[in-house]
């Protein structure tokens, strides 16, 4: 563990449908091999738990040889096998829990079972350099919606808010299906967006006003927007009146990312932070990064955005945790790491 350039940790990520292995030297990406059984979900309309155990259990051997391949790097040079052991969905994150586990024990090597929102955290610095510190993280994805103080992303996270219902991702994906767009939303209802007028429809912002301020004030809740939009859909359909996707699209997104970056800016400037940082699957939102950097920028904040394959489930993101709990010295997980899917944030090591 004493090499000048930094520990070579192995990253593994099985909490959602993406089976992700990463290697990470010090801060240097080397690899980042990922397997996501989306199309096979797809056809549901959303992911489903048993269908990404199955995946994750066939493409685990297959993305571990890709990601050495492409790494130019045997698992004996390994330092340390990092591995997401919540949150997430149960079944998954077993897979991944005891591929990592074997790994190490066959391996010799030490065994670290993170926190998949840390790991959102962490992952920028492969890009950026060193987080600044302390920085607060806006993680937006398909399962979370949350402001976290970040002092220290290996041992000192603190939630500042959370979804209280739909993640900002979900309703994506629920609104798309409702504009007979595929799945995954996210994707689809971003280029939709480019063709219409964001203006157009004044859907509501959730917990922005009133006592929900007072009670709520770094929450998230999409539920109702969710509801709203279709519900709108609905009475034109009832009227005979045209549909306008992209209209609707741009509506719906500029909604959610007003709340979202409304929030995050308010959250930086009542707890004196300088640094926005912003990861999770929703991340890659072209309007979300822009709105963000521009409101940022109003209050004097600077804002890191990874490139969108790093927002997104991925090994690398789990190897770059692992590499400065390494670098650190934190005290390595124990071989009877369990799996948990209700992990919390505050917990980045298991």
């Amino acid at each position: 563990m004493t090499r000048p350039d930094g520990p070579l940790v192995l990253g593994i990520e099985t909490s959602c449908d993406e089976t992700g292995v990463g290697l990470v030297r010090g801060t240097k990406l080397l690899a980042d091999a990922v397997a996501s059984s989306v199309d096979e979900h797809a056809r549901f309309g959303g992911v489903v738990p048993e269908v990404a155990s199955r995946a994750h259990l066939e493409a685990m051997l297959p993305t571990l040889e890709r990601a050495c391949l492409d790494a130019g790097v045997g698992l004996d040079d390994v330092d340390a096998v990092a591995v997401t052991s919540g949150p997430g969905l149960i079944g998954a994150l077993l897979v991944g829990v005891a591929a990592a586990k074997t790994l190490a024990l066959g391996l010799g090597r030490p065994l670290y079972g993170v926190n998949h929102l840390a790991a959102h955290v962490a992952v920028d610095q492969l890009e950026h350099g060193p987080l600044p510190e302390p920085c607060l993280a806006l993680l937006v994805s398909g399962g979370h919606s949350s402001l976290l103080l970040v002092d220290d992303v290996t041992h000192a996270v603190r939630p500042l808010g959370a979804t209280i219902d739909d993640a900002a991702g979900e309703a994506f994906d629920k609104v798309a299906r409702l504009l007979g767009l595929p799945f995954p939303g996210g994707p689809h209802i971003d280029a939709a967006a480019t063709g219409g007028d964001r203006m157009s429809i004044a859907f509501p912002r959730g917990l922005t006003s009133g006592r929900d301020m007072d009670r709520h004030r770094f929450d998230f809740s999409f539920s109702g927007l969710k509801t709203a939009v279709a519900r709108w859909v609905e009475a034109r359909a009832r009227s005979g009146a045209a549909v306008s996707v992209p209209d609707v699209a741009a509506s719906f997104q500029e909604a959610v990312c007003d709340v979202l970056t409304r929030k995050a800016v308010a959250a930086c400037q009542a707890h004196g932070i300088d640094h926005l940082l912003i990861g999770g699957g929703v991340a890659a939102n072209s309007r979300l990064r822009s709105l963000a950097t521009e409101r940022a920028a109003a209050a004097g904040i600077a804002v890191r955005v990874p490139r969108p394959g790093l927002c997104t489930d991925n090994g690398a993101m789990v190897a770059a945790l692992g590499a400065e709990l390494v670098t650190r010295g934190r005290i390595p997980s124990a071989l009877d790491l369990p799996a948990s899917s209700s992990m919390p944030v505050t917990t980045v090591v298991a």
